[in-house]
């Protein structure tokens, strides 16, 4: 089966980014420069930024939906990221190489499904999720830190 992965639009950041430390901490969001690799997944381009790039670390409501599931979670943000990451049948090597939560949810926004994953073996549940005629769209978390990591669909 075809699916698609996305990360997030990046126009709702972009006033964020050049902000000053002081701005983005009166809105709640930090800006760190990344140390080291593989440990900062940008939720636009979904790939681990690089040492000496910078993200922002912000809260992110990534299940918008009046129901019992309505979730906001930390989340890094490549600064000055523009290039949304949207491709079929390609999971980025920031989820490959995590274990991932892969959260499938209905029409309604209500969980109906829901199971661990090593990445690199993430598309056989991505299949056996979308198999059902009832899952509208996955949510994947990154399973450690449970953060939201991107939205996975039918392509």
């Amino acid at each position: 089966m075809n699916f698609r992965v996305s990360g997030l639009c990046p126009k709702p950041f972009q006033h964020l980014f050049g902000s000053t430390n002081a701005d983005l901490a009166a809105l709640g969001v930090q800006r760190h420069c990344v140390d080291r690799k593989a440990a900062y997944p940008d939720r636009i381009e979904l790939r681990d930024a690089e040492p000496g790039e910078t993200v922002l670390l912000l809260n992110y409501t990534h299940q918008p939906a009046d129901t019992p599931y309505r979730a906001s979670h930390a989340i890094f943000i490549l600064e000055g990221a523009l290039a949304t990451f949207d491709q079929v049948n390609e999971v980025p090597e920031a989820l490959r190489h995590r274990i991932l939560s892969l959260r499938a949810f209905d029409t309604r926004h209500q969980i109906i499904d829901a199971d661990l994953v090593e990445g690199q073996q993430v598309e056989g549940l991505i299949n056996r999720l979308l198999a059902s005629s009832h899952v509208a769209y996955i949510h994947a978390h990154y399973a450690k830190h449970g953060c939201y990591a991107a939205r996975i669909e039918r392509a």
